[in-house]
């Protein structure tokens, strides 16, 4: 076959995939605010969810970001977001990772004032996207009561974009989301010992 006939053939397939797809897409018609869970053991969630953040930001959307264990900890994403202080609301609520802390009580007296931080976040008028970064870790310890949570999310505003990251998401979270990504992980330089990047991770 020349190279003509198969220039055609391509031509000819490609307009048939592109009247199904706008046949389908026709019959995409509700606007809403999204709940977005990012779960998994695979490196990327909190990474993918600052990529919705920036991609919000570029849209000309206010976003705010609460993140529930990651402490004081510095990272790239923060440092840039901090120039743009008019358009995020960012809180760093825990105190660091569980295992860093070994103080069960004051993991769960953080996590309620994050909880509380974000509940306020979700249901103002100002913020567009509201990103909960690791809350999915404080629901595994049961710092917080799934039911609560869950509740709370399912009467947010209607066009109120909620995104929650963190490995183990709860059963009872993943059936109220709208769109649920699981990373899984295939290959990680930390088992070669390597150690956490700068500009990698965080």
């Amino acid at each position: 076959m020349s190279e003509a006939e198969l220039d055609a053939r391509h031509a000819e397939k490609m307009k048939k995939k592109k009247a199904a797809r706008d046949k389908i897409l026709a019959t995409k018609t509700v606007e809403k605010g999204l709940l977005i869970v990012h779960t998994g053991k695979g490196k990327g969630k909190s990474t993918a969810a600052f990529g919705l953040v920036f991609r919000a930001l570029g849209n000309g959307m206010k976003v705010a970001i609460v993140q529930f264990v990651k402490g004081k900890w510095e990272t790239g994403e923060r440092k840039v977001l901090e120039k743009f202080p008019g358009e995020v609301t960012m809180t760093a609520m825990g105190d660091g990772f569980t295992w860093e802390t070994q103080d069960r009580q004051r993991d769960i007296a953080a996590a309620r004032a994050a909880w509380d931080r974000a509940k306020a976040l979700i249901m103002d008028d100002e913020h567009d996207l509201v990103l909960l970064d690791e809350l999915n870790i404080v629901l595994r310890y049961d710092y917080l009561a799934v039911a609560e949570v869950v509740e709370f999310l399912k009467a947010k505003p209607a066009m109120k974009h909620v995104v929650v990251t963190g490995r183990n998401a709860k059963d009872e979270l993943i059936e109220i989301a709208d769109l649920v990504t699981e990373m899984e992980m295939i290959k990680h330089p930390f088992r070669s010992g390597v150690k956490a990047q700068r500009g990698i991770e965080f």
